[in-house]
């Protein structure tokens, strides 16, 4: 049976707390802490995020800890576009809602009945004087949603659509894996050295004989992202700190480009090699040394790029900056051969984002049939 119920009713809203960011004594590596900006669109978990509580921070904000399989609703800022199930006891922000369930409802189905609503959350946006999109906890609570009241069923919609979920982390923990070794190679060979025929090379004032050192914007020709926000709905990807953000219907460049954030999470460094779309928040490149897009790829995402911005509130990123940073470019031979390498590397991450995308768009089309009650979940199997 399905019924029309509160937010507030599915269970206690914590709204999180933010620690005075002038005191580091609470922050450090004793507890996770998520904020709006360590959420991504395409992940149902965060696993990791940009800073940690203290266990001085947990002791004091202890009234807002979380519990593993919490649904966290970012309620200010950008809102109705991510959302989160905390993957252990955790904390989050002043910006985050989160929904602990009570003993009616299933965690697993709560999260895919607030995923089906989520773009509605805009229509609830108060506002701030500052602009910013802004939805309170007392209104969040009343909001009203139709939800299924058996739990059995509760539990079986929620453990289908997981499934779904679960194959997209896995293929998610293969990217991770592959890119993390074509990380291992680019240090073994440009930190280290230890590239092939280098005992045989040369070592000149710290640099092998033929290689050069290169400005970032000598190698990569940077350029603004746009908005996106008048574009249709298409299949060209727009890219966002985060990752793919949308489908839209044109594009900004196709091709080889390395995307570095201009503001927010500044260490998102992408590689890309297709036709695309990239925000304005964002910088795209286009290369103009042929097979050293991927070094200089890597060479920035071994930076703490937070450590070079130039912002107070808000971390920035500017092209100055980027000027400013040196590359090392070996010769051409040995150019081509980490291009070969890497071209595997990423060639087999692009066919698994292939994959997720297929599973996501599954699961979308599912989740709102299901959470209406238009498919029994009981005579429904998996998509392949």
């Amino acid at each position: 049976m399905r019924k029309t119920v509160t937010i507030g009713d599915l269970g206690t809203v914590i709204t999180g707390k933010t620690p005075p960011t002038t005191n580091k004594n609470y922050y450090g590596d004793y507890a996770v802490f998520i904020k709006p900006t360590d959420i991504s669109e395409q992940s149902k978990y965060t696993y990791e995020t940009e800073e940690m509580y203290s266990k001085l921070a947990a002791e004091k904000y202890e009234s807002s800890l979380i519990p593993k399989g919490a649904i966290c609703v970012p309620c200010i800022g950008t809102i109705g576009t991510k959302m989160t199930m905390a993957p252990c006891d955790c904390y989050t922000n002043q910006s985050i809602n989160s929904i602990v369930c009570n003993e009616c409802y299933d965690n697993e189905y709560v999260y895919y009945l607030i995923k089906n609503f989520l773009p509605g959350l805009k229509a609830y946006n108060l506002g701030t004087a500052s602009g910013r999109e802004y939805v309170s906890k007392s209104n969040f609570e009343k909001i009203e949603l139709v939800a299924e009241q058996d739990k059995t069923i509760q539990q079986k919609i929620g453990e289908f659509l997981s499934r779904y979920d679960s194959l997209i982390e896995n293929y998610q923990k293969q990217i991770k894996l592959l890119e993390e070794a074509a990380q291992r190679l680019y240090k073994e060979w440009f930190v280290d050295l230890h590239f092939p025929g280098h005992e045989n090379t040369k070592i000149v004032d710290g640099v092998p004989e033929g290689w050069e050192k290169k400005k970032v914007t000598d190698v990569l020709d940077m350029k603004y992202g746009k908005d996106h926000k008048h574009l249709k709905e298409g299949n060209i990807p727009v890219y966002g700190t985060g990752g793919i953000m949308r489908y839209a219907d044109q594009s900004l460049y196709s091709g080889e480009s390395v995307l570095i954030p201009r503001k927010g999470s500044l260490n998102n460094i992408m590689y890309i090699n297709e036709t695309f779309w990239t925000i304005d928040t964002m910088f795209y490149s286009i290369p103009k040394i042929k097979n050293a897009a991927k070094i200089v790829y890597f060479y920035l995402k071994g930076i703490d790029m937070y450590s070079m911005n130039i912002g107070a509130a808000v971390p920035s990123m500017t092209i100055s900056i980027l000027s400013s940073m040196n590359v090392l470019l070996p010769t051409n031979e040995i150019r081509l051969s980490f291009e070969d390498i890497m071209t595997r590397y990423f060639d087999e991450i692009k066919s698994l984002y292939s994959q997720i995308r297929l599973l996501t768009e599954a699961r979308d089309r599912l989740l709102p049939k299901l959470m209406s009650g238009e498919i029994d979940v009981v005579e429904k199997r998996l998509e392949r």
